[in-house]
């Protein structure tokens, strides 16, 4: 869906998330602000819903008064259901042309915040903006066998979109609530993952492949490939989008020179990759049929790291004075 947490809170989420947008796009209640207005919503109700800084029309379900405060269970019109959650009324607006001005304010803002910023300085930093920019590019023309896509912007944004769907909308909750802790951590807490993990990436990938051979009997090339497509798009993907920003001068000390990050990085970036794959799959043109059967592998991945979890993630990160004083 969109990416995490409270009209009030905006800006300072933005400050904070990676490169191209940030993973609390799945992370739907990371923090929220001072509550405003109690009870100011009814049940059927049309509404415009903070999710992350963007806001969707969603329809209040249940209210409900818990511990001193109005509660709304809102269900995100056109998205699963899997997305219905409880919101504080900070998370609410009324749905009026004006709100929904600000909504399309937003939304465009968000598309704009998808380019590479330039002028930022890159001193005693091994790649420059236009590295990271480079590397955007080569994500996108990623694929042996697929094309990126023609036509015009929005037809290319209407399809992201449809596959985001298709993707996230599985993704288990113990792993939304993991992906909250790991924004929390970095942006909130300052807190940083220790390098090298283990397991890592690499670990990760070879560890699902043998729990697929001793499941199965055999693995079929298309798992195979998938898990060489996942670690070509992390060791792609990690500096260009899967870093929040305080954690690139951590990156550079701890990625030399032909070091692959999928051997010094684990399952709390690793997870940070399914909530962009979407955007980066948007450009491989596939049929809806083999979309599907990419999907149902996707989630069997998602399963093993939910299984588990409590081995691969950490529980909680180390406290670091080593972050990118810029940001």
């Amino acid at each position: 869906m969109g990416s995490s947490n409270t009209g009030g809170g905006d800006a300072k989420v933005k400050e904070e998330t990676a490169t191209d947008g940030g993973f609390t796009a799945v992370a739907g209640a990371a923090s929220a602000s001072d509550s405003p207005s109690a009870g100011a919503f009814t049940e059927g109700e049309k509404v415009l819903a903070y999710h992350g800084p963007r806001l969707y029309e969603a329809k209040v379900q249940k209210v409900e008064y818990r511990k001193d405060e109005w509660r709304y269970y809102v269900h995100y019109l056109g998205w699963n259901k899997n997305w219905d959650e409880w919101v504080g009324a900070d998370r609410l607006m009324k749905f009026t042309d004006d709100n929904v001005r600000k909504q399309e304010i937003l939304e465009k803002k968000q598309g704009a915040d998808k380019n590479p910023k330039s002028g930022r300085s890159t001193q005693n930093k091994p790649k420059s903006t236009n590295d990271v920019k480079t590397e955007k590019e080569d994500l996108r023309n990623y694929g042996a066998k697929g094309k990126k896509r023609k036509g015009q912007p929005g037809v290319e944004e209407k399809d992201a979109r449809s596959f985001e769907k298709l993707v996230l909308v599985q993704f288990p909750l113990t792993l939304k609530k993991q992906l909250v802790d790991d924004w929390e951590f970095v942006t909130q807490l300052g807190k940083l993952v220790k390098l090298p993990r283990s397991p890592n990436v690499d670990d990760i990938l070879k560890r699902y492949l043998d729990y697929r051979t001793k499941k199965d009997g055999m693995v079929a090339e298309s798992v195979s490939e998938i898990l060489k497509g996942l670690r070509c798009y992390f060791d792609k993907a990690l500096l260009a989008m899967l870093l929040y920003k305080k954690e690139r001068q951590q990156y550079h000390e701890a990625v030399g020179d032909n070091v692959s990050p999928s051997t010094i990085y684990g399952a709390e970036h690793l997870l940070r990759l399914f909530v962009k794959l979407p955007e980066l799959l948007a450009y491989i043109n596939m049929e809806e049929e083999a979309l599907v059967k990419l999907q149902q592998k996707l989630l069997d991945f998602l399963k093993f790291l939910q299984k588990n979890q409590s081995s691969f993630f950490l529980s909680t990160y180390d406290c670091s004075k080593r972050m990118d004083e810029s940001d």
